[in-house]
């Protein structure tokens, strides 16, 4: 009797929850409410020179999109092995210069270039470009790196701790002369160590492991023979590996030479870009670490043919930029355009309203990826029609002996000087030659005195 009873109130309670719901739909009005403020945007997933985007000063939202150009990791593959950069672990033995052919020739290329020799026994962090990506390689040659050595002492000494200590010497800017086997000319210069560390030391063997962070063009071949001395027994490099080139280290997508030819064996066989996309990067990667500013596609192709980028051009800028700084231009969509020097600081970007934002340092994108769009407003039409009507030459210029046309190029040019009467120009031309004259005579005099003065000179003594 229990259960029958708990069963109807059961049933009850279930027969009203569905009238509850209607009247409660019933009471309300469920549709979408405009709001004041937009919710925001969290571009810190987004990829490459898009990240954190939000966060950048708007200087103007308008401008009108150009379908060109696409995202770096939306291009197709020819292209993006064209902009592409690998971040390869070269094996010993063959040279920087050995390996990177290799893969100009495995990837069928038309150029490739590295981030900084390694000589050929040295094993590490190689940064590969590929076609326009060269572009990047001088920047990438003269960036910081790190490496981590083997030196190996010629006897034991006290403690490790002599070692630990000769190490913190060689800090900061320091003399070097390179190696004999280097690749350079031999002669004193001067490299700056910016941290370094010893990490281990075996006593039986006289082997110490260090690791170091240091300015390019650094050898540490060099700083091991430095060491020795120091320590007083004598040293040389045993082995070495770099794990760090520019903002790239060996924990970032590093790939073997291996990969390289598996990858590009895949495409060929099995037409799969999976792998080939994997190994190799979009060459925005490496300017990552540079300030952006944020041009309108409008502008994009005129800065590719080596204009400046001017306030109009200018969508969004980073903070702290300062004049004389190297900044990166990019799209809307992400793409690098240039690598500039800043003309203006954040500050001066953000209040006036025209003026040069940019110099252009390296152009980077290829020309004519976005259509040609300057030359289209009203002064740049009249120029176009006084050509056309020959009353300007094919550059715009006035010809020669014609002041119409020039007036009308350019109707706010100042007024030109009135002649001076004849009568004063040939005296001021005669009072010139007469100045000439006389400067001549005097010079010859004292070149005629000269031997006179040397003879009673000599003759005093």
């Amino acid at each position: 009797m229990d259960t029958d009873k708990k069963k109807s109130k059961k049933d009850k309670r279930e027969s009203m929850e569905p009238a509850a719901a209607s009247s409660a739909v019933a009471g309300e009005d469920f549709a979408i409410k405009p709001e004041k403020s937009a919710p925001k945007i969290d571009t810190s997933k987004w990829p490459l020179l898009l990240k954190n985007y939000d966060q950048l000063h708007v200087r103007s939202a308008h401008y009108t999109p150009i379908p060109c150009g696409m995202s770096p990791l939306k291009r197709t593959l020819q292209e993006y092995l064209r902009y592409g950069v690998i971040n390869l672990d070269k094996p010993a033995n063959p040279s920087s210069h050995e390996v990177v052919a290799w893969i100009k020739k495995m990837m069928r290329v038309e150029k490739t270039g590295h981030s900084g020799t390694l000589d050929p026994k040295v094993t590490g962090c190689l940064i590969v470009c590929i076609d326009r990506a060269t572009r990047l390689v001088k920047a990438q040659q003269s960036a910081g790196k790190e490496y981590v050595g083997i030196v190996r002492l010629h006897s034991a000494i006290a403690d490790q701790g002599v070692l630990y200590r000769a190490l913190e010497t060689l800090t900061g800017a320091l003399f070097q002369r390179p190696p004999l086997i280097a690749a350079v000319k031999r002669q004193l210069r001067v490299r700056s160590i910016y941290e370094s560390k010893l990490i281990e030391y075996d006593e039986q063997k006289h082997l110490g492991v260090f690791w170091v962070s240091c300015e390019a063009g650094t050898y540490i071949r060099t700083l091991c023979v430095h060491l020795g001395l120091l320590v007083g027994t004598g040293g040389h490099m045993q082995e070495l590996r770099r794990v760090r080139s520019g903002i790239l280290s060996e924990n970032d997508n590093l790939v073997t030479m291996h990969d390289v030819l598996d990858a590009q064996f895949q495409y060929d066989q099995n037409k799969d870009e999976g792998y080939l996309r994997r190994i190799v990067m979009p060459l925005e990667i490496l300017l990552t670490n540079y300030k952006r500013v944020v041009v309108k596609d409008s502008a994009v192709n005129a800065i590719c043919y080596g204009a400046k980028l001017m306030i109009p051009g200018l969508l969004r800028f980073a903070d702290g930029i300062e004049v004389g700084e190297e900044i990166v231009m990019i799209t809307t969509k992400g793409e690098a355009i240039a690598v500039g020097i800043a003309q203006m600081t954040t500050s001066v970007m953000a209040t006036v309203d025209h003026g040069v934002v940019a110099k252009i340092k390296r152009v980077i994108m290829e020309r004519d990826t976005y259509p040609r769009r300057w030359g289209l407003g009203p002064v740049a039409q009249k120029k176009k029609a006084l050509i056309k009507e020959g009353k300007l030459d094919k550059y715009g210029r006035p010809h020669k002996g014609d002041a119409a046309p020039a007036a009308a190029a350019a109707p706010a040019a100042a007024p030109a000087p009135a002649p001076k009467p004849v009568k004063v120009v040939e005296e001021e031309v005669e009072d010139e030659k007469e100045a000439k004259k006389k400067k001549k005579s005097k010079d010859k005099d004292r070149g005629e005195d000269e031997p006179k003065k040397k003879k009673h000179r000599e003759s005093n003594e």
